[in-house]
């Protein structure tokens, strides 16, 4: 090495938390953030797991209900520290111990989710999420400090609206069970409307290449997730029951789903949609539908699987609506969020067509899975096509 090059050092210790700028070249996540969205799957994974439980056991209502209160959580601690990390990522000391605590709340929350699910406590929960949420808190109370003027104003904002929302969520467990279902909606609510109340005057400096990458990586990770509890029930049935002639088509059509999951949702950079705050946030959002029924697609499978083998008490078009339900609900979230802004003439309508598509394939009972994998790689095999036509226009 020659004595012009640079030589890496560490990152100091310390550092004034100011923001990073939203013109920074090369923004891209950093090892905490990739060891941070591993660190949920965990919580991704319970959640799905205990999903596909209860759909399996005909439980529908109380699956659907658990599941959303218990993907809201995860998926909201893990988009607010994005948002913040994309701003106000210094990689100092005390930055890197709070995001560490923060992987400890989700591990806390993941470790009560079964009981979510079971009976309705929220207890284990609430207080995992709680402390993920009040380390947020001193994360903008910390910016705070080092801002003026308008941004210090935001982040003090931010701070108040998040300890404001955490008493809340403690209160939530002195109220009756019966009471939950209308109580626990408000507490979402308030939530969502802190990012837009803190920053209604004052932008953060969140960072387009860098927020569409981030999303992208945990979409990346729950599509894993789903491959892998597929995987798993998959060779559980295997070896339980030797079901072979059952199974080869649920593992192809799963495998085509999730191969045409990826390929739609990279199909295209994003970064040049989020131009402003009203855009981003409702794009931001927008991905609890996409991730949530992306992870629920590895529950549908299990669902699927466990039909298959005789040990679901369901019948098989409600077995096989457990994946195509969560496949077409994903295509026409990333379609509404991602291909309407870049797509014209007939393309512009193959997402949304494909979805409604996969829904009818429920029609097939026992080969609907199947079915539906078809249907998503003809959607890629057509969107491919159109695009190339395009191109050479």
């Amino acid at each position: 090495m020659t004595s012009s090059e640079a030589v890496p050092t560490e990152p100091a210790p310390f550092r004034r938390m100011v923001p990073r700028s939203k013109a920074e070249s090369h923004r891209a996540a950093t090892p905490l953030e990739l060891f941070f969205d591993l660190c949920f799957v965990v919580a991704v994974a319970q959640a799905g797991s205990q999903l596909a439980h209860d759909l399996a056991a005909g439980h529908l209502g109380h699956g659907l209900y658990s599941y959303a209160f218990a993907f809201f959580a995860i998926w909201w601690a893990w988009m607010n520290f994005s948002w913040f990390a994309s701003a106000y990522d210094v990689d100092d000391v005390p930055y890197r111990l709070t995001t560490l605590v923060q992987i400890t709340g989700v591990l806390i929350l993941a470790a009560g989710v079964p009981r979510i699910f079971a009976d309705q406590d929220l207890t284990l929960s609430v207080v995992g999420y709680v402390v993920m949420r009040l380390a947020m808190v001193t994360q903008w109370l910390r910016a705070a400090s080092c801002e003026s003027g308008g941004a210090r104003t935001m982040a003090l904002r931010y701070a108040a609206g998040i300890t404001v929302c955490q008493v809340g969520w403690g209160l939530v467990l002195l109220v009756p069970e019966s009471a939950r279902v209308w109580v626990l909606p408000l507490g979402i609510v308030a939530e969502l409307s802190v990012p837009a109340l803190a920053e209604l005057h004052t932008q953060s400096n969140w960072h387009p290449h860098h927020i569409a990458e981030r999303y992208g990586l945990f979409t990346l990770i729950v599509l894993g997730e789903t491959v892998s509890a597929a995987t798993l029930a998959m060779q559980a049935a295997l070896d339980e029951h030797e079901a072979l002639g059952e199974l080869i088509p649920l593992a192809a059509g799963g495998i085509l789903i999730c191969f045409a999951a990826w390929w739609i949702y990279f199909a295209r950079p994003v970064h040049h949609i989020l131009t402003s705050n009203r855009r981003s946030f409702l794009w931001g959002y927008g991905h609890y539908l996409v991730l949530g029924s992306a992870a629920a697609i590895g529950a549908g499978m299990e669902v699927a699987i466990e039909y298959a083998t005789g040990e679901a008490h369901i019948g098989a078009k409600a077995a096989t609506a457990a994946v195509t339900v969560p496949a077409a609900l994903y295509l026409f979230t990333v379609w509404l969020l991602h291909a309407r802004h870049s797509k014209r003439g007939p393309a512009q309508v193959l997402l949304p067509v494909a979805a409604v598509a996969v829904l009818l394939c429920t029609l097939f009972g026992e080969s609907g899975v199947l079915a539906a994998g078809l249907v998503c790689a003809a959607a890629v095999a057509v969107g491919v096509t159109l695009h190339s036509r395009q191109s050479q226009v």
